[in-house]
This record gives C-alpha cells, structure tokens and sequence, in this order.
C-alpha cells in the first residue's frame, strides 16, 4: 500500500492548486483530500512492492520447480 508519506505528498499537490480566496479553508481541505485519497487507495486493494516481490520470486521458484519436474518426466517417458 503506498505509505502515509506518499499520501501527505500528493494531498500537498493537490492543495496547492487550490485558488487564494480558499487558502482559509487549507486545513479542513487537507484533510479531506487525505481522507478521500486513503479511502479510494484502500479499495484499489493495492499491494505493498515487499509483497509484490515475495509473490514475483515465489512465482519464479515455482517456475523452475515445474520445468525441472516437466523434465523428469520427460525423461521417464522415454525410459518406458
């Protein structure tokens, strides 16, 4: 999931954008760009990279696992 960090960060950009007459009201739409951002960021259903890449290297060992077993029966069946 992208960290609070990243989430501060963009909530800035966008508020940055945000004409001079509404400057009085930056905390309060601060505050509701985090929260609007964290809510739709949270049902994208994101992963963080750490478990994209556990998930990538497992998917790679797996990958190798099945070749080595595809060749084993290879070899069997010309064996037979």
């Amino acid at each position: 999931m992208i960290d609070n960090q990243s989430i501060n960060d963009l909530a800035d950009k966008l508020s940055s954008v945000i004409p001079a007459g509404l400057k009085s009201l930056k905390s309060d739409i601060d505050d509701n760009i985090k929260a609007i951002l964290e809510s739709g960021l949270r049902q994208m259903n994101l992963v963080s990279r750490e478990e994209f890449d556990v998930q990538t290297a497992l998917l790679a060992r797996t990958l190798e696992k099945l070749k080595e077993l595809e060749k084993q029966l290879s070899e069997l069946e010309k064996n037979s």
